[in-house]
């Protein structure tokens, strides 16, 4: 897991060619006037997904993990908690889903507030939970860079 400002995401370009192309995508693009949903990843095999939303209650979050994508949440206004932890600490509270690349988790882990202009790279052993509030529930524009791994 690595959290760093999106203005020195250059220093992890050498994690991978897929890597460098998200990371590229989140500096060079204006979330601001960008509609939600999916978006192709120029020259790479990686895809965004931006998503506008309100922040909830740590009681209302999920912790998730995936397999088969990296995970690269960049918050591009607002703030948000994000939890993390190693996958050996959490417990499955269902079966993997490979069709949406989805393991439901529960257990504790630790949280960081990411706001704008913030990522945070999570590797398939970082379950996570996003979209937890920092206070009051805020509005948030968010870019999820799916790397396959």
């Amino acid at each position: 897991m690595i959290i760093d400002d999106i203005r020195n995401a250059s220093q992890y370009y050498g994690l991978g060619e897929s890597i460098a192309a998200g990371l590229k995508f989140l500096q060079t693009q204006d979330f601001s006037n960008m509609q939600p949903g999916r978006y192709d990843v120029p020259d790479s095999d990686c895809y965004a997904i931006v998503i506008h939303y309100d922040t909830k209650p740590v009681e209302q979050g999920i912790w998730e993990a995936h397999r088969k994508y990296i995970d690269i949440q960049y918050v591009h206004a607002g703030a948000e908690r994000i939890g993390w932890a190693n996958i050996n600490s959490l417990r499955p509270t269902a079966d993997y889903d490979p069709d949406k690349d989805f393991l439901a988790m529960e257990g504790e882990g630790d949280f960081a507030t990411l706001r704008g202009g913030t990522f945070m790279l999570l590797m398939p052993q970082d379950p996570h939970m996003p979209s937890i509030s920092v206070g009051p529930g805020q509005a948030v524009i968010k870019v999820i860079v799916k790397v396959p791994v």
